[in-house]
């Protein structure tokens, strides 16, 4: 007999719920919110479940590796999609929802997620920890120049030097003219220097990790793409033989064109912004970059220079995002540098 299982899961226990081939309800219950937990609730029942679906979720990557490891044909959908299913039902509850991925997991109507590696989510930690520190920096430089703009001080701009030491300079100073600002000083001087001491500490962790990792070194050869691009971009894909096609990338970032077509209605809107934020953002940055800063010309210069001219910056510089990310696939599969020429004219 074909059983098929379903996990609604929770923080704290998971929802279970299993059918046989014609969608009968064979048991159902609850277990621990672990790997363990869940091999052991089917081990009690003597099921052996040929497909076990757990939506995507905050607990899911390791969910997902645990029952792996311990052999359970354990397969991650993509929640959004599942939700469209869920919510047709009548009743919303852990108990309701489980039986739901259980049909889903009977009938095959979902589409799986992909697991990314260790090693993968190592990379994508380190850097997303150099973007906290760095917000967390701007966040406390710009509360201290409101406060200090009520009492008609105006902060200067700030380079990079030491550690953004002209910024704590100008605090110091402010601090001088009264007490209250002197105790607010005082506390924030030691955070801010704290905060640039820890994101210079990142940043150099990332460009040394950059500059032993053979991919990130092969897509840094790429105008505007730098470390912390490179190392985001092979966290997110992972694998790159995910995508049988390198253009599907552009898709998967959200950097294409959204499509509605009903009747004799057919249009193309703005790019559908799916996918890693973060990821689109950096991509953007770097065609920004080679727009408008990198000196040498190659053919994606050119051809970016050339379609601004025609569309505008904005228009080019997303067009030139999604162009970046399929050079970056595409050099990652076929292991080789970007291969950089002169132009006479842009």
């Amino acid at each position: 007999m074909e059983y098929y299982a379903g996990l609604d899961v929770s923080l704290k226990e998971i929802s279970i719920c299993v059918v046989d081939a014609d969608g009968k309800i064979v048991a159902r219950g609850v277990c621990p919110a672990d790997p363990d937990g869940v091999a052991g609730w089917f081990r009690n029942r003597s099921l052996s479940p040929n497909r076990i679906v757990h939506e995507s979720g905050q607990l899911s990557i390791w969910l997902q590796r645990g029952m792996a490891g311990l052999g359970l044909p354990a397969i991650c959908i993509d929640a959004r999609k599942a939700h469209k299913a869920l919510s047709a039902r009548l009743n919303k509850s852990d108990a309701s929802d489980a039986e739901g991925l259980a049909q889903l997991a009977r009938i095959g109507w979902y589409t799986p997620v992909h697991i990314r590696s260790g090693e993968a989510d190592h990379l994508r930690s380190l850097v997303g920890a150099r973007e906290r520190l760095i917000r967390l920096r701007k966040d406390l430089e710009g509360h201290i120049r409101g406060v200090l703009k009520t009492f008609g001080i105006r902060m200067t701009g700030i380079g990079q030097g030491r550690q953004r030491q002209a910024f704590r300079d100008q605090l110091a100073a402010a601090g001088e003219t009264d007490l209250v600002l002197r105790a607010i000083a005082d506390g924030f001087i030691a955070a801010h220097a704290t905060l640039c001491q820890s994101a210079d500490d990142l940043d150099k962790a990332v460009k040394k990790k950059a500059k032993a990792h053979p991919v990130a070194r092969r897509l840094m050869t790429i105008p505007g793409v730098g470390a912390v691009n490179a190392l985001n971009f092979i966290a997110l894909i992972d694998d790159p033989n995910r995508f049988s096609r390198t253009a599907d990338v552009g898709a998967f970032l959200g950097l294409t064109p959204k499509r509605h077509q009903s009747g004799e209605v057919d249009w193309s809107g703005r790019v559908s912004k799916c996918g890693d934020g973060a990821m689109r953002g950096l991509l953007f940055e770097a065609a920004s970059c080679v727009i408008r800063q990198v000196k040498c010309f190659s053919p994606l210069k050119s051809w970016a220079v050339r379609l601004a001219g025609r569309r505008g910056f904005r228009k080019a510089a997303v067009a030139t995002a999604r162009k970046i990310a399929v050079l970056m696939l595409t050099l990652w599969k076929n292991e080789t540098d970007y291969q950089w020429t002169k132009e006479a004219a842009a």
